[in-house]
């Protein structure tokens, strides 16, 4: 399927004039459909509701679902930039950090949200409800006129976008330091897209089930801009985290693309049986390691294979990913076509050799140019072009690429670079199947640091040490476990190693 290289809603607005009566949205929050054509007017509605907005910056703060969708159109048709804020992780906070770096005051949100997160109202909150109760029928009338128009003159009416133009502000997720503001434009995301496309065999008659949040990277190019580019259908659910709902959707819905966390599809394996996804013909996984173990009972239940890849908010964010006819299970795949990577090594800056581990270096289309208002993080994360994605891994003769963990997942002891990501594999290849892990560095007065492990529940931990100590160095094996009910996640799925290091220090100093 070709597509014009153009700004992402100018595209919507050729996908929705094609597929005008193609059903574009199964919101399964409102539990309503809405189609392509139908889709089109609501968002140039809204955007006239929105026009009286003067911020050239405008915070969105909603759960996936159609009208967050169309929002960010209306948005964008507004010649706006939407900023996409998490409310998962301290709505209030989140929102007063966002605005104090971004420099804006409207936040289009939803009244139903704030109270479901028991959040206060705040100033410059706009209302969706508010919105759509104060449509007129002169509102729908100009609408539908408008989206009746050709695409050229519905386009025209737009303010000019280039392609060069910031499309959306993400922020990266804070998981071990503060969140970051990464402008993204409509040429990196749509080069993406384009790479994307070049690896898988999408079309129109795809079927994407869609609960990823917005405000994450992964959602919002898997789960919004992908399925428009194809003119898929975008079956849509608040909450992936509600685990037993989504396996009933996705047998009574019948999507053919599920792409979730690890965590996520941890969740939907325990609560959906034999024969549930059978309409899936791809699932993809990212932004955690994938374990063995889930590969394996996804096999075992459903007879699928989990693809994962890797990227990161600045690149749009897909780097590399496992296809169909190119698979290696443990690794994060091959390079999408229009991305170079350099593997660097961590003391000399010379390139790694195959199999050596290094830095990521990424450089392409869908590399972000740097961070909003902040001179100093770009200069950091930019060496003679390259984009440093501050993880490390290795390409082995094949040219997949195996991912090791994060430069800040790595601990300096007795002079030797520790993984901790290979420390937890080991450790979660001994425990029960029902206990989880994660393994955090602390202060140590002797070495500088030392490493210990959080679970989730009492273990044998001299047995297992015992069993680590033939897989693992002195040095590499955790000197303390401490129980913790839960292993915090944030709303991407990802751990939360900062907030679990906090937890683990807080019960040392209880101590």
């Amino acid at each position: 399927m070709s597509v014009q290289r153009e700004p992402l809603h100018y595209q919507f607005v050729r996908i929705a004039k094609q597929f005008d009566r193609k059903t574009a949205f199964i919101d399964c929050g409102l539990n309503k459909k809405f189609t392509y054509g139908r889709a089109l007017t609501a968002a140039i509605l809204l955007a006239g509701k929105l026009q009286h907005v003067e911020d050239p910056i405008v915070g969105v703060m909603l759960p996936t679902s159609a009208g967050a969708a169309l929002v960010i159109l209306a948005l964008l048709m507004n010649g706006k930039t939407p900023v996409l804020l998490n409310y998962s992780t301290g709505l209030q906070n989140n929102v007063d950090f966002a605005r104090k770096k971004c420099d804006f005051e409207t936040v289009i949100t939803a009244k139903g949200l704030l109270e479901k997160m028991n959040a206060p109202m705040m100033n410059g909150f706009v209302y969706i409800e508010d919105l759509l109760g104060g449509v007129s029928l002169l509102d729908k009338t100009k609408a539908v006129l408008r989206a009746g128009a050709s695409e050229e003159r519905i386009i025209s009416r737009f303010p000019r976008t280039e392609m060069d133009d910031t499309a959306v502000i993400l922020f990266t997720t804070g998981s071990e330091q503060e969140p970051k503001a990464v402008p993204l434009t409509h040429r990196n995301i749509e080069a993406n897209l384009e790479a994307i496309s070049l690896v898988y065999p999408f079309s129109s008659d795809d079927v994407m089930f869609a609960s990823l949040p917005f405000f994450h990277v992964f959602g919002l190019t898997t789960n919004l801009w992908l399925p428009f580019r194809f003119g898929m259908t975008i079956v849509t659910y608040v909450n992936p985290m509600d685990h037993k709902t989504i396996c009933t959707i996705i047998k009574k819905e019948k999507p053919t693309f599920l792409v979730g966390t690890p965590s996520f599809l941890w969740g939907y394996l325990h609560h959906s049986q034999p024969g549930d996804f059978k309409s899936l013909k791809l699932v993809v996984t990212g932004a955690d390691k994938l374990p063995e173990s889930l590969r394996q009972e996804y096999l075992k239940k459903h007879g699928i294979n989990i693809y994962e890849g890797y990227g990161t908010t600045e690149t749009s964010p897909i780097i590399t990913v496992n296809t169909l006819d190119q698979h290696r299970p443990g690794s994060v795949g091959r390079v999408l076509p229009n991305i170079r990577i350099r593997l660097e090594q961590y003391d000399t800056g010379d390139e790694c050799r195959s199999g050596e581990i290094g830095k990521i270096l990424v450089k392409g289309e869908s590399v972000f140019s740097g961070y909003f208002d902040d001179l100093e993080a770009t200069a950091r994360a930019f060496h003679n072009g390259w984009y440093d994605t501050g993880d490390m891994g290795y390409m082995d003769a094949d040219g997949f690429l195996w991912h090791v963990g994060r430069l800040r997942r790595f601990v300096k002891i007795g002079g030797e670079m520790i993984s901790l990501i290979r420390v937890e594999e080991v450790l979660e290849s001994l425990l029960p199947p029902e206990v989880s892990c994660c393994v955090v560095e602390i202060p140590d007065a002797m070495r500088g640091a030392k490493i210990v492990a959080a679970i989730t529940r009492p273990i044998d931990e001299r047995r297992i040490l015992k069993e680590m100590a033939g897989q693992l160095p002195a040095i590499a094996r955790p000197k303390r476990f401490f129980v913790l009910e839960v292993l915090p996640k944030m709303a991407s799925g990802k751990t939360d190693f900062k907030l679990i290091t906090e937890n683990v220090r807080e019960l040392i100093r209880k101590k």
